[in-house]
């Protein structure tokens, strides 16, 4: 019971952040700013919306009684957002760019980068069920 509990949860998990990605995706960090841009125009509660695995941490939270491992979850997921939000700020509506964050905002991405949040939280939703306090 709690295995299929723990994969329904994972793939869960896995199929919300393919869809952040594929809305998300673009070859360099501008891009992807860009993308987000879109969305925080329309509204910054759209833009939240447009981010079911925040919440989805905050309901995995609850659910397994504030595990450290699903605060830990959370926490991440929490201040992705927050950077994320502070960089369209920056870069959008400030229009505050140093020259070494313009560079960097340019720079290619690798094709992988966009995938690494699927190998860092399915193991800590595992890790959640596995050491329950």
């Amino acid at each position: 019971m709690l295995e299929d509990t723990l994969l329904n949860y994972i793939v869960l998990y896995i199929l919300l952040e393919l869809y952040e990605v594929q809305w998300q995706k673009a070859n360099t960090l501008i891009g992807m700013l860009a993308h987000m841009y879109g969305q925080y125009q329309k509204s910054a509660f759209v833009f939240l919306l447009m981010h079911p695995t925040f919440y989805f941490a905050i309901m995995f939270a609850m659910v397994s009684g504030y595990n450290e491992y699903s605060l830990i979850l959370l926490s991440i997921k929490a201040v992705d957002i927050a950077t994320k939000m502070v960089l369209l700020k920056k870069v959008f509506i400030d229009k505050e760019l140093s020259k070494e964050l313009s560079l960097a905002l340019l720079q290619p991405l690798h094709k992988l980068l966009p995938y690494i949040g699927l190998l860092i939280y399915p193991p800590l939703i595992y890790l959640a069920f596995s050491n329950p306090f």
